[in-house]
């Protein structure tokens, strides 16, 4: 079982799902796993205590929910929060999922879930979205106009802030340090979401998708970065005109 000790100082999640006895034993376990836990049996619940009641760390969002589904509720609050999403679909949702992820979910797990697995996941994100030793220490790097503040999990591109889920951060940040480099999705898997990569995953697809998709909105010419498909090995960063997506 995994440790106290690791867990993040005074993690609160917001757990949002109306099954009421599931809610019920994830919030026992993650309880007793050290976390702070509030829940909400629907999305204009949580909405609600989101916009008003709790700062929460973590949403952990059901998408099959009554009065407002768990995709509406995600678009919702991305207009006023970026805080970590994981989201809980049907087995073999894969729709959703991909959904989900486009629409800003840092990940997803499969319902029914282990407990012990979404606490593995919390726990994963919030690594991901909160600065470490290791990053202050590294200090900020520079690319083609790209800057990635490691220490404050921020990003600007020719100056303009570069808004990215944790998850996002964390790719890009990898193909920053390895420019050049074809990095494969299982390393990408692996370094990002901390798990292996499985068949029909398209988690780190997705979120590259959405980096490609926020660099064009800023950059002004085809001379800047480019995420390169390399078919059947991964993804390169590279800068200028050769830098062809695929």
């Amino acid at each position: 079982m995994t440790t106290l000790s690791s867990t993040p100082a005074q993690s609160t999640i917001l757990l949002v799902d109306d099954d009421q006895s599931l809610t019920q034993l994830l919030s026992e376990y993650l309880s007793g796993e050290g976390f702070t836990v509030y829940s909400a049996a629907d999305g204009e619940e949580a909405l609600s205590k989101l916009r008003d009641n709790i700062s929460a760390d973590v949403v952990v969002l059901d998408i099959m929910m009554p009065k407002i589904s768990g995709l509406d509720v995600l678009k919702q609050l991305r207009n006023f929060s970026d805080i970590p999403v994981i989201m809980l679909t049907g087995r073999g949702d894969d729709i959703d999922r991909i959904l989900g992820l486009e629409m800003g979910a840092d990940d997803y797990l499969a319902k029914p879930c282990n407990p012990r697995e979404l606490s593995a996941r919390i726990k994963a994100v919030l690594r991901r979205t909160r600065p470490s030793a290791n990053d202050s220490a590294n200090g900020p790097k520079t690319v083609a106009g790209l800057q990635l503040d490691p220490s404050a999990l921020s990003a600007t591109l020719d100056g303009h802030p570069l808004s990215l889920t944790g998850a996002e951060f964390r790719v890009l940040q990898l193909l920053v340090e390895h420019i050049g480099q074809v990095l494969n999705k299982e390393f990408l898997t692996e370094q990002v979401l901390q798990r292996k990569l499985t068949r029909y995953d398209r988690s780190i697809d997705v979120h590259v998708s959405r980096i490609r998709q926020k660099l064009a909105q800023l950059q002004t010419s085809n001379e800047g970065l480019h995420i390169k498909a390399v078919r059947g090995m991964g993804y390169q960063l590279l800068t200028g005109a050769n830098g062809d997506e695929n």
